[in-house]
């Protein structure tokens, strides 16, 4: 880790909605010195050409960012890596991930789903990786635009120490930002949320509000929540919340969100419905509860995925 007097370095690994929020906010208030680094050629191109564009509650400004290929990430660049790819990535960014960490550095996933820091563990360590989730919203609007939403980041560390610096950055770029002990609580709400919200409405192709109007949206998201909650109940988390109302509260307070399911599959990319609904299906099967409504979501998304795969082939990598 770089002395208290130096320049924080961080290295943001995606270049999608909340990667590149997160990159451009840091950048903006000369929190960090930033890099974004990804496959994707037309976002590093137009964000080394024109910056991050963020439009927000404040209106629109741009911000600069290093960039970088995965290929170009040096050894010892980042005293942080924040992973934001999708799920189905984890794995092709995890050695990449782990070489850029300076000495005493961390990677933190503010991924969605489980199995990420597992597999970000086996190649940095376990006590170099932080589970952290987050409610900000960002949509994308394209290479290197993005519209944001409030929302807070909250990191699991029993230890905050090695994460005091970044938790200073976030704040000083104006996200609200926290460390706690047991993220596991936050992580199975927010898995109650996404487990049942984004598959329902990535299938039925509609904003994430039409689930709480429908009577079949409702029915539907209503029932894979109800076994999310009973899972992490059989782990022993409580959720402090019915699974269901915490499910529907979320939809109602993003009604006009197109969640990040849906614009997965409108462009024809790999959804992360193996590490929701497909884990939720893993967990249940290790705890003895029975999970038909995830299994039937992950099944159907999975065959909504290869269809559009065999037309449209395959999206590039965020």
């Amino acid at each position: 880790m770089t002395d208290p007097g130096d320049t924080l370095r961080v290295l943001v690994v995606g270049t999608g909605a909340i990667g590149s929020l997160l990159a451009a906010r840091l950048a903006r208030a000369g929190a960090a010195k930033v890099t974004v680094a990804g496959t994707w050629t037309e976002a590093l191109a137009t964000v080394r050409r024109e910056g991050i564009t963020v439009k927000d509650d404040s209106g629109r400004w741009s911000a600069q960012v290093e960039t970088a290929t995965l290929s170009e990430v040096g050894p010892g660049q980042a005293d942080y890596v924040l992973v934001l790819v999708k799920s189905p990535r984890t794995a092709a960014v995890a050695a990449t991930a782990a070489l850029a960490l300076a000495p005493g550095g961390m990677i933190v996933t503010l991924q969605n789903g489980l199995g990420n820091r597992e597999v970000l563990a086996a190649a940095a360590g376990a006590d170099r990786v932080a589970v952290g989730v987050t409610t900000l919203g960002a949509t994308l609007l394209g290479p290197g635009r993005v519209r944001a939403a409030p929302g807070s980041i909250v990191i699991g560390a029993t230890d905050a120490g090695p994460l005091t610096r970044l938790v200073q950055a976030l704040r000083a770029a104006g996200m609200e930002t926290e460390t706690m002990p047991d993220i596991g609580r936050l992580v199975w709400r927010k898995m109650a949320a996404s487990c049942s919200i984004n598959p329902v409405a990535a299938l039925l192709g509609v904003a994430n509000g039409v689930l709480v109007s429908s009577a079949d949206g409702r029915e539907r998201l209503s029932a894979a929540a109800r076994e999310v909650g009973a899972v992490a109940a059989a782990k022993g988390i409580d959720l402090q919340e019915d699974a269901v109302a915490l499910a529907l509260t979320v939809a109602a307070r993003t009604a006009g969100n197109r969640c990040s399911m849906l614009q997965d599959l409108d462009r024809g990319a790999p959804t992360e419905i193996d590490a929701l609904c497909g884990a939720v299906v893993a967990e249940g099967r290790n705890v003895g509860v029975s999970t038909p409504v995830n299994a039937a979501l992950w099944q159907e998304v999975h065959a909504r995925e290869a269809r559009l795969r065999a037309t449209r082939g395959p999206a590039p990598a965020r």
